[in-house]
């Protein structure tokens, strides 16, 4: 028997369930869910990674060698009690997921929801049994998961959901991937106490950023005893994560045999739409597995929309929750798209890393003409006050005054990112920072002595 809604929405993340949230007064809304409410950011991803790097700072601020002067002697990383902070987090958010889903009107299923005709889902319950689900509107966020090159498999490698949960600290660490996941959890788990070694396909960490973006946080890794290895390849590995591996790695002209304890693949994501049975729904897939969309996020079949990391929007939560704005404008008779969006982006090492509008590498290649605004993290007088002066932060201007494009890489650096994206939106010129009375001292105060350089 084919049940009837108005909105039914597969996947809780970011999008689905704000959308379940706006809509669900309004008429019956079905939220289909495999296994997380409120999708991975609050159970597998952002938040739960953040609250694991906090504590790792924390160790790191302890430590007499590195941190601040508090505390002498030996110090002891209770990786069972991390985790355990982390988990009351995550049970605390659900819980409050669950009631926004209960005082919103909005039904959750829990179970693995595909295609069988057009707008009509057949969800495979959690619990047993199935349930034939049919929307008026279909709304997809499926989100995405970590890769696993084929090399790596056999030796059943960690990716970040199993790194979250890990109640041990790993004697040898080896994380493939140079981007944001393995960099944030490279130095975690540094810091925590393994040896950690990152293995980058490409010619530098962060691939797409700036030079002296990626050099510096070359350098910070490596002043935190971190080994890289650049333009490496894994040629094979034997053994099994957790139990002990060896790892052929061909860098450069060199070939290594690495020893390690354990393996963290963190080397890109691919979307869950592989068992969405999508064509049953008339809903195309690009070649790459994303739902195929237009810039109001309509995909190809009628009455059914695309959010999210799925329909290839880029893989941030803020992005995701943008996404479902420009849904619930449209289905308003709006206009919105996603069309020259102003999207920042944060990396969260310790220090950070923050950026917003064009890079200098972007605005070289596009021929954009503009002027340099760049110092030394130091001179953001914050940083002298938590012992934090490296790193540096830099703008571009543009022939009209305003501002291009904005990097950070220092303390903060995402709070101080945040002021230059509204006055990117306000599209005030660079001068206002000049003449601003910023308090002191914060790190948004380093803005007008940054601006001054000009």
């Amino acid at each position: 028997m084919t049940e009837q809604c108005q909105n039914l929405i597969i996947g809780s993340g970011v999008a689905g369930k704000v959308l379940a949230w706006k809509i669900g007064k309004a008429g019956k809304t079905v939220v289909i869910e495999r296994s997380m409410i409120g999708g991975a950011c609050p159970n597998v991803a952002c938040l739960p990674s953040k609250n694991l790097i906090y504590s790792a700072k924390a160790a790191s601020l302890a430590n007499p060698k590195t941190g601040i002067g508090v505390l002498t002697g030996d110090i002891r990383v209770d990786m069972p009690a991390v985790i355990r902070r982390k988990r009351q987090m995550v049970e605390n958010l659900i819980k409050i997921h669950l009631h926004e889903f209960e005082a919103n009107h909005a039904e959750i299923v829990m179970g693995e929801g595909h295609f069988i005709e057009p707008k009509t889902i057949e969800v495979e319950l959690n619990s047993g049994g199935t349930r034939c689900i049919r929307g008026e509107r279909v709304f997809l966020d499926v989100g995405t998961r970590a890769a696993i090159p084929d090399v790596l498999r056999q030796a059943a490698p960690m990716t970040h959901v199993e790194m979250l949960n890990l109640e041990r600290v790993p004697e040898h660490l080896v994380v493939v991937g140079g981007g944001y996941v393995g960099l944030e959890f490279a130095q975690a788990m540094r810091r925590f106490g393994s040896r950690v070694t990152i293995v980058q396909h490409g010619n530098q960490l962060l691939p797409g950023e700036d030079a002296d973006v990626s050099d510096g946080l070359l350098q910070l890794m490596k002043d935190e005893g971190i080994r890289i290895l650049l333009q490496a390849e894994i040629q094979g590995v034997s053994g099994l994560s957790g139990a002990g591996v060896q790892i052929q790695v061909r860098a450069a002209s060199s070939e290594l045999n690495i020893s390690a304890s354990d393996i963290l693949v963190a080397a890109g994501r691919t979307p869950n739409t592989d068992r969405l049975h999508a064509e049953k729904g008339n809903v195309r897939l690009d070649s790459n597995g994303y739902v195929q969309v237009n810039e109001h996020l309509q995909a190809t079949a009628d009455n059914v929309w695309a959010m999210g990391e799925c329909a290839g929007s880029p893989k941030f939560t803020h992005v995701g929750h943008d996404d479902c704005l420009i849904v619930l404008d449209n289905l308003s008779g709006g206009k919105r798209t996603t069309r020259d969006r102003l999207i920042p982006y944060c990396l969260f090492t310790d220090p950070e890393m923050a950026h917003v509008g064009l890079t200098e590498t972007q605005a070289k290649a596009n021929g954009v003409a503009y002027r340099l605004a760049k110092m030394p993290w130091a001179r953001v007088l914050r940083s002298h006050t938590t012992s934090a002066t490296r790193g540096f932060c830099k703008a571009l201007v543009g022939e009209d005054q305003r501002i291009l494009g904005f990097t950070a890489f220092g303390a903060e650096a995402s709070e101080m990112m945040a002021a230059v994206q509204i006055a990117m939106l306000g599209k005030l010129p660079y001068t206002v920072f000049q003449g601003a009375i910023l308090a002191h001292p914060t790190t948004a105060e380093g803005l007008g002595a940054l601006f001054s350089t000009i």
